[in-house]
């Protein structure tokens, strides 16, 4: 029985990499799969999924609006599809990720949705809200702060290099982004003094 999937993370925890490498898997073994990746910010026709290791494939993209159910069922009307991966998971709308819960109940193609939680404010994504709701299962991938602990919260970083507490839920241009625990990142927002001299807080106290 075909599932829906939401593999979660904070940035640089290793998503992209993991899609690429069981896409590639299938493929290896002469299977089809289809790629999708957000399209939202990019101005080109043509997408396509990277990794830092240097992995990289080419994709659909998807923006608001699209029927992603309509356009798997196309693509597997003529070529037959056993696994659907979306990148950047986080962008997509509810009803796009009924969408795709329709993929695997009705055309019986597994969908593996890979994306982040929640933006630099500690808020959810309306597509990982909707997948956290709707996915059948639900896989953390994890990595580490600066101090050891498991990450799951995610800082931006202006073009300043100071941390940003306000603003649009989505920048693209030289923002950073930067994976910490609950504590750093509390921390770091100025919900909570900062109890050591690590990181940007830490910095920035240390410089007055």
């Amino acid at each position: 029985m075909a599932k829906l999937y939401f593999h979660y993370a904070t940035m640089n925890a290793g998503k992209s990499t993991m899609l690429l490498q069981a896409s590639h898997n299938y493929r290896e073994r002469g299977m089809t799969t289809m790629l999708f990746v957000a399209g939202h910010y990019r101005k080109e026709d043509g997408g396509y999924i990277s990794s830092r290791i240097g992995l990289e494939s080419g994709a659909e993209m998807f923006r608001d609006g699209d029927d992603l159910f309509a356009r798997i069922a196309d693509h597997h009307e003529h070529s037959n599809v056993h696994c659907v991966f979306v990148d950047e998971a986080q962008f997509l709308e509810e009803e796009q990720v009924w969408q795709l819960a329709r993929v695997a109940d009705r055309l019986g193609i597994p969908v593996m949705c890979y994306g982040l939680r929640t933006d630099f404010q500690g808020r959810l994504f309306s597509g990982s809200q909707a997948l956290l709701a709707l996915a059948d299962e639900l896989r953390e991938v994890r990595t580490i702060c600066r101090c050891g602990r498991k990450a799951t919260m995610v800082v931006r970083l202006g073009g300043d290099g100071k941390v940003a507490r306000t603003g649009e839920q989505v920048a693209i241009g030289k923002d950073v982004y930067v994976s910490l625990c609950r504590k750093h990142w509390e921390e770091e927002m100025g919900r909570q003094p900062a109890e050591d001299l690590m990181g940007f807080a830490g910095s920035a106290r240390g410089a007055e």
